[in-house]
C-alpha cells in the first residue's frame, strides 16, 4: 500500500480562509495555491496508508470529546529568524487548539510524534520566501481580524502534486456552537470536562 503524508487541521472557513489564501500567493509564497488556509493541530506526517482506518477511528474519538469554541484571529507575528513564516494570530480558540494537538499526537495513539518546535497556533500568510515580501505580509495583515464558531476539524492528505486535500471531516460531540461576536460568557473555550 505504502505511504501518505496527513495532516490534521482546523480550516480557516470563507470568506476568510481565500482572502487569506489569495494573500499568502500574492506575497509570493509559491505553496500557497496548494495549502487550504488553516491553523494546524498535526503537522505533515508520513504514515502507512493502511494505517488510515484507526487514524480515522482515532481522530473521530478526539472529536466526539471536543467541544466547539471560538476562533478568533488579529493581527501578525512572525518566526523569525528561528523559521521564515509570518502568520496571522490565533487570539482567541488557542488554548483550545493546544488541547486538541495534544490529543490528536497522543502517545496511545495511532499518530503518536514529538513537534520540532513548541505547538503555536497560528495561520501561515508566508513561508520561505524574500525578507521583503515577509516584512509586508506582517505589515499589510497587521490589521486583519476574523472569528468564526470552530465546530470541527479535518484531516488532510497531500497528493504527489503537493495540494494538501480534505479526505474527512470530524465534529465536535459537545455543546452548541457559541455566537459569533457573543457576550463572554457565551464566548467560552473551556474544554471538555474529564
Amino acid at each position: 500500500m505504502g505511504t501518505v503524508t496527513i495532516g490534521v487541521s482546523i480550516a480557516v472557513p470563507e470568506p476568510h480562509g481565500s482572502l487569506l489564501q489569495e494573500r499568502r500567493a500574492g506575497f509570493g509564497d509559491p505553496a500557497a495555491c496548494g495549502i487550504p488556509t488553516h491553523v494546524t493541530l498535526l503537522p505533515p506526517t508520513e504514515v502507512d496508508a493502511s494505517a488510515l482506518p484507526a487514524i480515522e477511528a482515532h481522530l473521530a474519538e478526539v472529536a466526539a470529546a471536543g467541544r466547539p469554541f471560538l476562533m478568533r484571529l488579529a493581527g501578525t507575528g512572525t518566526f523569525r529568524p528561528l523559521s521564515p513564516v509570518v502568520f496571522v494570530r490565533v487570539v482567541e480558540g488557542a488554548e483550545a487548539c493546544g488541547w486538541l494537538q495534544k490529543q490528536v499526537r497522543d502517545a496511545s495513539g495511532p499518530v503518536a510524534r514529538e513537534l520540532q518546535f513548541p505547538y503555536h497556533p497560528h495561520v501561515t500568510v508566508a513561508h520561505g520566501i524574500d525578507d521583503a515580501a515577509m516584512d509586508r505580509a506582517y505589515e499589510e495583515l497587521s490589521g486583519y481580524e476574523a472569528e468564526w464558531p470552530c465546530t470541527g476539524f479535518a484531516l488532510y492528505e497531500q497528493g504527489a502534486d503537493g495540494v494538501w486535500r480534505r479526505l474527512r471531516d470530524f465534529l465536535f460531540g459537545g455543546a452548541v456552537v457559541p455566537p459569533q461576536g457573543g457576550a463572554p460568557a457565551e464566548r467560552d473555550t473551556t474544554l471538555p470536562a474529564r
